[in-house]
Order: structure tokens, then sequence, then C-alpha cells
């Protein structure tokens, strides 16, 4: 137990630490941070709290953190301001400042050298400091004029006397906001239709969605209907295994694709593989492949397995047919062995890396059971640069290349995709959302331990949704190894994921400000929120976001401070805009013109009611069934409510012209949704200034279950749910043709 002066000590650290001291949750209550909060987040970043000599240390070190690398690891320079000075820190016992020269170079992102030069005698000394028993000296530098966007490389080195420090740092030149289409702010408005890909079902896929169905929806979304959009749930990679890792937002890489999605038929080893028609005609195989087709719902570990056969076997088809000699040194010997080769070294280290995870975890199942995590591997594979795991990839190169060959398939496939969206002549294309997180026991929780807080958990406060908070289950980015690390990470996720469409969601881009951490082992009521480098954040998106020309959208429900959203909407960052929670004060539906014009808006999203679900009260039914909801009398006061919510949409609707003919205003007397309701509320959101409107197909064809039921693991069927409807029948409904004629009306995509 803390005693006041250790309690003051703690409450300094956390404060450097950017934890907050209090916060006040959507109802408006303030939640003081309790100091065991405190003391085990900061433990979580990796710093010493159990005593006040541990304290103190830690707080000297933190305080002396720049004077003693030199520079800062980050500099950030926006386009089209001042660019201003950078600090050089530099040990300088000697009181002759005619003794200080400062050599500092400049590299270009590109590699080229920008300049070099020599500083001093003669700098001003902007502050000093004295460091375990040394003089310190910060001087402040010119930023070079006219920098690229880019990040480029600063090496500083500093001599006083008989003293020099030697310090990089990486300059970050971003444009002021992320990339917005000259159409939009022209006065342009688009529509387009989202899905969720794994719950496509066709003739032709093999029981799950995949990109080959996806393509038959540009097709008739691009083409025949016009829209401009296409939203996506998470595309990254998955283990595949039910039940704990199927959620498109608990992925084991943020980096890469989740090779369920490859259409095994446009692979071209599945075409020459000699073997492949003994395995498709094997009667075995195809009632085990008949089985999953014609299910319900997406049964993933089969699905998977059958698939990882069948692609084994175009592996092995593939080294043969275009490389010759043995490992290590496989050369390729054909043009696709050549494109293979080139995206390897394309990619580097960070697919290196994945690649020989998902070897070592396959290979440490096998031994030990599939229960095992890399925390439970030999402690000499915990860490990805170790001796033993450099030989485990010697050892297994041509398994861990298996895993490459994988992902350039997956990443071929959606890469054809994007330019069939193009040729569609769609705006935007691809409408990707970008998970917050990925699971601690995945390849990413391993490849990047240095960067994550593995204590720690990410979830939200207390609100009417969820009275306890919520705990997402998947560690938090550490702000400060972050920083230090130059933001690489971010950097290559942001890229990556950047790469494959027009527009991207961030889940909870809150993130980019502050994030609910939850120290591990404590309930969610226990966390509080912890803040990051926002400017640089947003920097770095907004750099890539121009590189890549897409559109970003972050999505800012729940517990969100104005001064966020003000943030944001200066970035150049979209609004999520969803129709159940655009309320005025009083309770009543928003407008359409009340919506702002920066924005995307949906009726709804996967972790709520469908709106055919919403309209009969499928989802608190679903809810009261798995004793989700604390009584009968909770469950009656639910259903009145949602009685009083559907008048009030129906009010709205009749307030803009939009009920349709003959339907009441009066609940009762609708109590089912119908094609014309849907048609009006569609119609409500494209009358708003709102850049961009999606509608779920799910809700078109009257689906009435929801893809997600937060707070469900097994319970209900998450991530699991096919469409009603196969894509052929789906290319058919005139329902589709009908809204889409309407929505063309309201907002021509070109």
């Amino acid at each position: 137990m803390y005693d006041q002066s250790e309690r003051d000590l703690l409450r300094m650290l956390a404060d450097r630490a950017g934890i907050v001291a209090d916060y006040h949750d959507i109802a408006g209550v303030c939640h003081v941070t309790t100091d065991e909060t405190r003391q085990a987040i900061l433990s979580a970043m990796g710093l010493r709290v159990a005593s006040r000599e541990e304290l103190i240390e830690e707080l000297t070190r933190w305080d002396n953190r720049p004077w003693l690398q030199g520079c800062e690891p980050v500099h950030v320079i926006r386009s089209g301001r001042a660019v201003g000075t950078w600090s050089c820190y530099v040990p300088c016992e000697t009181t002759d400042e005619t003794l200080l020269h400062v050599h500092w170079s400049l590299r270009l992102e590109s590699g080229e050298q920008q300049c070099e030069q020599t500083e001093g005698p003669g700098l001003r000394i902007e502050e000093t400091r004295t460091v375990h028993g040394r003089r310190f000296v910060r001087v402040a530098l010119a930023v070079p004029l006219d920098l690229p966007i880019g990040y480029h490389s600063l090496t500083v080195c500093a001599k006083a006397g008989g003293s020099q420090v030697d310090a990089t740092s990486r300059f970050i030149v971003a444009p002021e906001r992320c990339y917005l289409p000259a159409q939009l702010q022209q006065g342009v408005r688009w529509w387009g239709i989202a899905l969720q890909l794994y719950s496509l079902r066709s003739d032709r896929n093999w029981g799950v969605g995949d990109f080959g169905d996806l393509a038959s929806v540009v097709e008739w979304a691009g083409r025949q209907l016009g829209a401009a959009v296409i939203g996506l749930n998470p595309l990254h990679a998955l283990k595949n295994t039910t039940p704990y890792h199927i959620s498109p937002y608990s992925p084991t890489s943020r980096l890469f694709l989740n090779d369920l999605y490859i259409d095994l038929e446009q692979v071209a080893e599945y075409r020459t593989a000699p073997e492949m028609n003994t395995r498709l005609a094997d009667p075995s195989f195809r009632a085990r492949l008949d089985a999953v087709k014609r299910g319900e719902l997406v049964e993933y570990d089969a699905v998977a397995s059958i698939k990882r056969e069948v692609l084994e076997l175009c592996y092995e088809a593939f080294l043969r047919e275009h490389f010759d000699g043995d490992e290590p040194a496989l050369q390729p010997t054909t043009e696709r062995g050549w494109s293979f080769h080139r995206f390897t070294e394309r990619e580097g280290e960070s697919l290196t890396s994945y690649a020989l995870f998902q070897a070592l975890e396959e290979a440490q199942q096998a031994e030990h059971g599939v229960s095992a995590t890399w925390v439970d591997w030999p402690e000499s594979y915990h860490i990805p640069t170790s001796e033993a795991v450099g030989e485990f990839r010697r050892r297994h190169m041509q398994r861990v290349r298996f895993f490459q060959y994988l992902q350039w398939l997956a990443a071929d496939q959606m890469c054809a995709l994007v330019k069939q969206t193009q040729e569609a002549r769609m705006p935007i294309g691809f409408y990707h959302d970008l998970a917050l997180g990925s699971d601690r026991y995945g390849a990413d929780g391993w490849r990047s331990q240095g960067v994550l807080a593995l204590n720690a958990d990410c979830g939200a406060p207390p609100d009417a949704f969820a009275p306890e908070g919520q705990n997402w289950g998947f560690p938090p980015l550490d702000p400060l190894r972050l920083r230090a690390s130059g933001y690489q990470y971010v950097i290559e996720l942001l890229r990556k994921n950047l790469r494959y469409g027009g527009a991207i969601r961030l889940d909870h881009v809150m993130a980019l400000f502050r994030l609910f951490w939850i120290p591990r082992g404590l309930p969610a009521s226990m966390g509080t929120y912890v803040h990051y480098r926002d400017e640089e954040l947003l920097a770095i998106l907004a750099l890539e976001s121009v590189r890549a020309n897409t559109v970003v959208i972050g999505e800012d429900l729940g517990t969100v401070p104005d001064w966020v959203r003000h943030r944001l909407e200066a970035a150049g960052v979209l609004s999520y805009r969803v129709l159940y929670f655009e309320r005025t004060h009083s309770g009543d539906w928003k407008p359409p013109a009340h919506y702002p014009a920066q924005a995307l808006a949906v009726v709804t999203t996967h972790d709520l009611a469908t709106l055919s679900g919403y309209w009969e009260g499928a989802d608190i039914e679903a809810r009261s069934s798995l004793s989700l909801v604390p009584s009968e009398q909770a469950r009656s006061a639910m259903l009145s409510e949602r009685q009083w919510e559907k008048a009030g949409i129906l009010a709205a609707l009749q307030s803009e012209g939009l009920l349709p003919p003959g339907v009441s205003n009066d609940p009762a007397q609708v109590p089912s949704m119908t094609v014309e309701l849907v048609e009006a509320l569609h119609q409500y959101l494209a009358r708003s200034p709102a850049w961009m409107v999606l509608a779920n197909i799910d809700d078109v064809i009257g689906t009435r279950a929801q893809a997600n039921l937060p707070g469900t693991l097994d319970q209900h069927p998450n991530w699991r749910r096919k469409l009603g409807l196969p894509v052929e029948e789906l290319t058919q409904d005139s329902r589709f043709e009908r809204l889409a004629a309407q929505l063309r009306e309201i907002r021509p995509s070109v």
C-alpha cells in the first residue's frame, strides 16, 4: 500500500504516461482513476512502480529521456506550415560554448541525401539540465525548407569539448489532411452497398464467400446498379477456428489477408496440378465439400481444412512447375515464379515474420495440441529474432514459403478485384474496415511484442449498452514504445490496408487520441483512458491516405468528446453516422439536413440489429433468450421503448414526405419492416448532405438476425450466418434495382 508521498509520485508518473486522472462516460458520470489502476497500467507499460525508490527512478528516467537520447525519436512537419526547428540535446560540461558543434545530415525516404551540414560555434543555448551529474544543453536547429512528404532519416553527431552524442530521428513530413476526392468537395454525393464477405453464398463457392463471389458483386453493383462503393468487413488474416478465432475484429494479423477468401478455381495450379482431379473425385472429399456448401452457417474449421488440402496440392505443383534447386537456394525458373519472388521481396520482413509464425504455430500445435499459444512455446521461440527461430526458419523454409504463397494468391486476387472496380468506373471501389487490434496470441502479437502492452486489454467505459463496460480482449499499443520505434508498425498497418480500395473505415478512431485500457485480470469498470500523440498519428494517417488516394472514415460511435470530432474533421476524416443513434436532445430523429456533410451514413452496423430485426424486436428477443436481459420487466421496458422509437422513425419519414402510401404513422399498424419502408429509410439518409451513404444487403433482403451479438461467443452464430439468397439470385433481385434507381436519382455516382 502506498503512503501519501508515494501516491503523489505514482500520479505524477501516470500523468506523464498519459493516464487520465478521471473521465466522463457517455451519460456524463465522472469516473476517478484509482491508484490500483494506475499502478497496473504503468506496469503493463514496462515501468517499475512497486516502491518509492522505483517510482523516483522511473520519473527521473522519464524526464531525462530526451536529454540522454540526443533528440526526439519523431519530428512532424506539416506541408504548408512554417517548418520550425528541431531540438538537439548535447552533453556540454564545458562553459566554452564555442566548442559546441552539431554535424547532421538528412536522408530522404527515397535514399537521396538531402542535406548535410555542421552548425556552430555560436549556437544559442535554449535550455540546460544536469543529468547524472553532467551538464547538458539543448539547441534548436532549423528544419530544411521544401522537404517532400515522406519519412526521412535524420542522423546527428554533436560534440562539445570531449563529449559526443550520436542520435537519429524520423522526420515525418505530412500533408495537412487526409485524401479527399475533388468530386466530394465539389458537391457530388455517392452511395453504395455493404456486405459481410464470408456470408455470401453461391453455387460455386466452397462454403464461405470468397474473392470470386466478390467479383460477381462488383460486376453487379458497379456496372448494373451504378454503386460508387462496396463496403466490406475486415479481411484480415484469421486462424479460422471456432469459436474464438473467427471474428474479423480479432485477427491473428492486421497486416495480411484471410486466405480463406482465396477463390481456388482462380489459382493457376488448381488447373495444372495432376493430383487435383483425383482429390476432387474422392467421394469422402466430395461429401465434406457438399456438406459445407449446403450448410446455413459458415463452418470455418471444416472449410479451412478442405481448402487447405487443395492449396497444399497447388503449392506442391507451384514449386515443381516454377522453381529449380533445393532450399535454401530455390530459384525461380518462370515468370510466375519470379512474380512470387518479387512479391516476397516487396513485402519483406513483415511477410517473412508472418509466414514464420504460421509455420511455428503449426509445428508447435502438432506437438503440444491446438490450444498451445506462442507464450506456451519453448522460451527460445518467444522472440522472433532469436537464434532458435532463425534455425527453425532455415530448417523449415519450404513450409514458411507455403504461407507466403497463400498471401501472394490472396493479394493477387484482391488486386485484380481493385482493377475490376476501376474498370467498372466505381469512384471509390472497395471500402475496407480496419480492426482496432489483433489477438495477443496471434502473429502480430508475437512479432510486435516490443510495442504492445500485453498485460492490458482494450475496451470501452460503462455506458447504457454495457453498464459494466466492455473488454475487447486484445492488447493496446504502448504509446511510449510505439513512438520510440518511429511508429513503424502503424505505418506498415496503414500502408498494407490502404492499398486495396478507395476508402477505409478505422474501427474506434478515437484510439488515435486516447484508448480505454483495462489492466489484465481486472473488470472493465476498473479501466481508464490513456492518451496518445494524436498529432503524430494524424500526420501518419494523412500521409498514407494521400499516398494511397484513399478516403478515411473514422468509426466515432460511443463516448466521443466534441474536441475529438473537431480534430478529425480538420484532419479530413469522415464521421460515421448510424441512423439508430442520430437523435436530437429530445430523442427525436435528426432530419437529414442536420447530418454533417463530411460523413458516411448507414442505417445500422454489424453489431446492431438489422432493419427487420430492429423493427420486429428480434435483437431484444435474442438477448432475452440468452439471459442477457436481466428480467422480464426489463425485456418489456425494452420492447415498449422500441415501439416509441419506431413511432419516432415513422414521424421522421412523414416529416420528409417519405412515409410510403398506405403506411400508418402508428407502429402498432406496421408490425413488420416492408420493402417500401426499407427504401424510404435509405432515401431519408440519401437526402442528407453526408458524402457517402451505404445500404446493407441484409437490410434490403429482410434478414432478421444480426451478424454479431455483442456479449456472446458461441451462444449466437456470430460471424457465421450466410445470406438468405445466393449471389446468383441477389444479382437478379428487383428490390436492389428499385432501391438503386431511387438512390441514383438523389445522388448520382458520376
